[in-house]
């Protein structure tokens, strides 16, 4: 699939990033106990949250005939 615009690279960017990114290397390294745990939980919800939103945003941008298109809600 070849990247037909810019917005269409970030959104393949973003899916990656949150599909394919693993991050127990990171948590090994930052959580020690109950409270970091629950830290890193809410943080990685946060960031997911914060991806998928940029997703959104993006997918009415994308070529009509992507899986992932939607119509702009006016």
């Amino acid at each position: 699939m070849k990247a037909q615009t810019i917005t269409h690279a970030e959104y393949e960017i973003l899916k990656e990033v949150l599909n394919n990114i693993p991050l127990e290397d990171l948590y090994e390294a930052i959580v020690a106990d109950e409270v970091s745990e629950k830290r890193f939980k809410a943080g990685a919800g946060n960031v997911a949250k914060l991806i998928r939103n940029l997703m959104v945003r993006r997918q009415h941008r994308l070529p009509h005939d992507h899986e992932d298109y939607k119509a702009k809600e006016e």
